[in-house]
This record gives C-alpha cells, structure tokens and sequence, in this order.
C-alpha cells in the first residue's frame, strides 16, 4: 500500500477520530497535518475544550505520519504542554513531520495550532514493528 493512503484508511478504520470530526488535510511520506473543530460536548466544566481534545488531535496526526513508512507503527511515549485554552467553535489544525527515523523508532514534535497561533505542543516516540500495510 502507498504510504501517503494508509492514513485514510486508517481514520476510516477509527472510530474515535472521526466522532472528533478529525480530517485529513494534507499527507505525505513522513509527513501529516489533520484538522477539527471544537464542539460544545468537547467542553470541561469550565467551559473550555477537555485537553484530552488537542492530544487526541496531535496523537492522530502522529501516528499517521509515522505509518506513512509503511510499517505498522506504534506510539510508546507521548506528552503534551497545554499553552492555550480551546473554546468551543475553535479551529485547530495539527501537523505532525517525521523529524528522526531509524530502523525501529521515530521522533516527533507536533505543533497544534488555532489559525497561526500556538496552542498545543506534542512530543512523541514511535515504535516501527515489521509488519506491512495492506491493501
């Protein structure tokens, strides 16, 4: 399978990313920016998004762009710094570029942005099995 094509199947095989409206935007080898926007049921008791929203988001971009290689990939580390609050109806887009790979592991930062502004930012290590994507 291309690598570019796994993310789109795996966000058809994911339930959880898609009741967050999570979308593809733009996908590449090593590379994936995913979008979403805030939904009121998202929301804590102090009327902002739940922080699991913004990492659910990074998470799903990172491990996109890390199967994109074509091995199944697996996150084994993963943290978040939360640097804005979210509000319903905000518009976020997360990229995720594939900054270290070797053989078994990828590093990644991954930036979560409402329009320019910085909100969220992901660090995260992924572990490459040698199982192949199929078709």
């Amino acid at each position: 399978m291309k690598g570019e094509q796994i993310p789109y199947k795996m966000l058809s095989q994911d339930p959880y990313s898609s009741w967050l409206g999570i979308e593809i935007l733009e996908c590449e080898i090593g590379r994936c920016k995913v979008g979403m926007t805030v939904r009121k049921e998202m929301l804590n008791s102090m009327g902002k998004a739940h922080g699991g929203i913004s990492y659910a988001l990074a998470d799903t971009a990172f491990g996109f762009a890390a199967n994109t290689h074509g091995k199944y990939a697996v996150s084994i580390e993963t943290s978040i710094n939360h640097i804005e609050a979210l509000n319903e109806g905000d518009e976020l887009v997360a990229e995720s570029v594939i900054e270290k790979v070797n053989n078994k592991l990828g590093f990644n930062i991954i930036e979560v942005k409402r329009k320019e502004e910085l909100v969220a930012l992901f660090k995260g290590v992924v572990y490459r099995t040698q199982k192949d994507w199929e078709k």
